[in-house]
């Protein structure tokens, strides 16, 4: 039994690996995390990107392994490795998925840990119009939440 899951915690621990080299390969050929947070997302006149934090995003397939960007007007969510779609006229494309939380759609924000492993901190970001995102497995779970209340903080004054 234990054997079996070793060999499929192998399979994971390889798949991120391979994910957070292809994002760090990435991070560096684009010239920084500022220049990343440019490339995927649009960002208005005045807007600083305060913190990139590598985590997962929960979905309803999984866990999604990504960055989560905290700047001064939103939350944005970029995995690391394209997931793959159908277009509308049927062929195979891949994009990479990714989620914008404007700061002033944000009613709170959460913080949760797995009753059974506390060092399991999860932060729940709830919007004006009903919609939960689940953020898992920080590497810094402190300064990432932080970090978020200080935006939101400076977003509502």
């Amino acid at each position: 039994m234990e054997s079996a899951n070793m060999v499929k915690l192998g399979n994971k621990i390889s798949e991120t690996l391979k994910g957070k080299l292809t994002l760090g390969a990435r991070i560096l050929q684009v010239g920084g995390v500022k220049k990343v947070f440019r490339q995927f997302f649009s960002v208005s006149e005045g807007e600083r990107l305060l913190k990139a934090c590598q985590c997962y995003l929960s979905t309803t397939s999984g866990p999604i392994a990504g960055l989560l960007f905290i700047s001064t007007h939103k939350l944005a969510f970029c995995s690391e490795r394209s997931i793959q779609l159908s277009s509308p006229e049927g062929k195979s494309i891949r994009v990479h998925y990714k989620v914008v939380i404007p700061l002033e759609k944000i009613e709170r924000v959460n913080q949760s840990e797995n009753a059974k492993k506390p060092s399991q901190k999860y932060m729940e970001v709830v919007t004006v119009d009903g919609f939960d995102f689940w953020f898992m497995g920080f590497l810094s779970y402190k300064k990432a939440f932080k970090c978020v209340e200080q935006a939101m903080t400076a977003t509502s004054t």
